[in-house]
């Protein structure tokens, strides 16, 4: 597939008809986005026309396609966020069928879109071992009791409320509003027996006898949320989902996200919305998979960094995005469900683990509390949970020194010129043979992109084979590689492409990596070797070849054997809090424990990271 892109806005021609309608979670998007959309008013004259997904959406005057489709909810990769500068949201406009920029193509008129294919293909790996079975140790924050309630009388026409508290032996204040409002009802139909939810001192909620106690937690990632059932009365974890977090729609990284947000109350409302969307979806999703409904999620988990903490919580994030980057919440919080918009059980709460510093959030905290078993049996460890934002924490002799870095969404697919997400037809293996590369395709399709674990591979094999030097560059010359426009770049496979801009991309987010790692080390007076356990954690993590990370230099050249893939470790410490109190307050506990180091600050942090650009370690065989 070429993906010969238009620089400049273009208007497009005639043609489009009217498609089927969008999913529920789309029509929420919709209507969220319409009262805070982006271009000229709220005239809709013109329709796109997406025959690939059976839809049709309205543009308004003045804007382009993909701030449009962004608006209704079609996904089109875009990962510097609409603004024109990376290139991946390819589209084909009308009978003339070149590929162009959605977010350069301004239409004038109804018109036919297509899509590119790595913008279709279904995910098929945001959460690793989701089927696996798994029963956790329980303490929950929330507990259910079956009440048998006296009838009322004329000789005892006690109030409803007064009687349930009186049975339950809890003062009357103690009630949820929603609970107290429900309460008549469920009395009544139950035959004056009814199932009470109880936090605490608190009634949060009454069901029919026999109804579920389930528990939702959330790890909501820059790239992907993934969202985890949990039966509260059994610790059994009944489904698992994953899915993209809709707010890459405003960039793949954290910094065109919190820009977007600081512009006006509105953008960051629909940054905020898309977060609640996104919970609020895998709920649905997660309670249909068991037959069960939304009502019955009681408790509610989540962990983030601190970005996508504040964006969810409607903080303010201007502070983060400027030294010394405060959090305006560093401790764990509980919030009511609904004051956040999520379709849960009425009187349910959100916990929201705690921070550390800067961009270090509360998905490193659970990462840290899921992996305590495998750092804590070492003098040194070191933790790190890759992703857009990459986290480390150095643990040496029960010292935690915390650190993140501004890796990008490169090692995830994003910004690489045929970049895409775990997805079938992605390119998740690149070696060398004997006849040219070997690649691994997801699903055994034709291939269309590159996702995180191949874009890699694939910069390691090109290493290896010489088609890029030490400096990062692709050799011209070399039978990989080839010249278009005045462009080089490696043919993978037909209309699969690594470019040298990609080349960059990830130099640069494996130099800030490295980087991190090097710096707290020096931080604790510490030297590579010393590390005696290195864990790698996150959905990507857990796909990557460390071989191919030590070629080009993203980890030290440590024995193997020192290395752990350990999968989504930050779903799991969520799982945990969301099973057991004792768990929050281990995370606290870890939390408060962590020394944040501020990277971006230190007078070496320039040195090092060009130090770190080239590829000056061993080439893998």
């Amino acid at each position: 597939m070429r993906d010969d892109t238009c620089p400049h806005p273009r208007p497009l021609p005639r043609g489009a008809e009217e498609g089927g309608s969008p999913s529920p979670a789309q029509r929420g998007r919709e209507g969220t986005h319409a009262q805070h959309g982006e271009g000229g008013g709220n005239a809709t004259p013109y329709t796109l026309h997406f025959p690939q997904l059976d839809r049709a959406i309205p543009a308004r005057p003045g804007e382009t396609v993909f701030h449009a489709a962004r608006r209704s909810g079609v996904r089109i990769v875009g990962a510097c966020g609409g603004r024109g500068t990376c290139g991946t949201c390819a589209v084909r406009i009308g009978p003339d069928r070149k590929w162009a920029r959605a977010c350069q193509a301004m239409p004038d008129t109804d018109a036919e879109i297509e899509v590119a294919p790595r913008s279709l293909a279904p995910v098929v790996r945001t959460e690793p071992n989701a089927d696996t079975a798994e029963t956790l140790p329980l303490a929950p924050a929330v507990i259910d009791r079956d009440i048998a309630v006296a009838e009322a009388t004329l000789s005892d026409t006690t109030g409803d409320l007064d009687r349930l508290a009186r049975a339950l032996d809890l003062p009357v204040g103690a009630v949820d509003i929603a609970t107290a409002r429900a309460l008549p009802g469920v009395l009544r139909h139950g035959g004056w027996r009814l199932r009470a939810r109880l936090r605490g001192g608190e009634l949060i909620g009454v069901a029919p006898v026999g109804a579920r106690t389930l528990g939702l937690a959330i790890d909501l990632g820059t790239t992907n949320a993934a969202g985890f059932l949990i039966d509260l009365r059994t610790g059994v974890r009944l489904a698992s989902l994953g899915i993209e977090n809709p707010q890459t729609a405003w960039g793949a990284d954290l910094i065109s996200r919190i820009n977007h947000a600081v512009r006006n109350p509105d953008a960051a409302e629909e940054l905020r919305r898309s977060a609640v969307d996104a919970v609020n979806a895998l709920a649905h999703d997660l309670c249909r998979a068991v037959e069960a409904d939304p009502s019955d999620v009681v408790d509610v988990a989540v962990c983030a960094n601190t970005a996508m903490h504040h964006l969810l919580m409607g903080l303010p994030v201007r502070q983060l995005g400027r030294a010394p980057f405060v959090a305006a919440v560093r401790d764990a919080v509980d919030v009511k469900a609904r004051d956040l918009g999520l379709t849960v059980a009425p009187g349910a709460w959100v916990h929201l683990a705690p921070n550390v510093g800067g961009f270090v959030g509360g998905d490193h905290v659970t990462a840290l509390l899921a992996t305590e078993s495998e750092w804590s049996a070492h003098a040194t460890a070191l933790v790190m949970d890759i992703g857009t934002n990459t986290e480390i924490s150095l643990i040496h002799r029960g010292a935690i020194l915390s650190a993140s870095c501004p890796s990008g969404p490169a090692l995830e697919g994003g910004n690489i010129s045929c970049g895409m997400r775990a997805a079938e037809g992605a390119i998740e293996r690149v070696s060398a043979g004997a006849d040219g590369l070997v690649l691994g395709v997801i699903g055994g399709r034709e291939p269309v992109g590159l996702c995180g674990s191949g874009v890699l591979d694939a910069l390691a094999t090109l290493r290896a084979v010489g088609a890029v030097d030490g400096r990062g560059r692709l050799a011209a010359g070399h039978p990989l590689v080839r010249e278009a426009d005045g462009k080089r770049a490696a043919e993978l496979a037909p209309g699969v492409r690594f470019t040298q801009d990609d080349v960059r991309a990830v130099q640069l987010a494996k130099a800030a990596i490295r980087t991190g790692v090097e710096l707290l080390l020096r931080e604790a007076g510490l030297h590579e070797n010393d590390i005696g356990r290195f864990i790698i954690a996150g959905a990507f993590g857990a796909y990557i070849d460390v071989a191919s990370g030590v070629g080009v230099g993203l980890f030290p050249d440590l024995p193997a054997e020192r290395f752990v893939q350990v999968g989504n470790a930050a779903g799991l410490g969520v799982r945990r809090m969301l099973a057991s109190r004792h768990a929050r307050d281990r995370a606290r506990d870890l939390a408060a424990r962590c020394r944040y180091v501020e990277l971006s600050t230190r007078a070496d942090f320039q040195k090092n990271f060009l130090n770190n650009i080239g590829f000056s370690g061993r080439i893998p065989s």
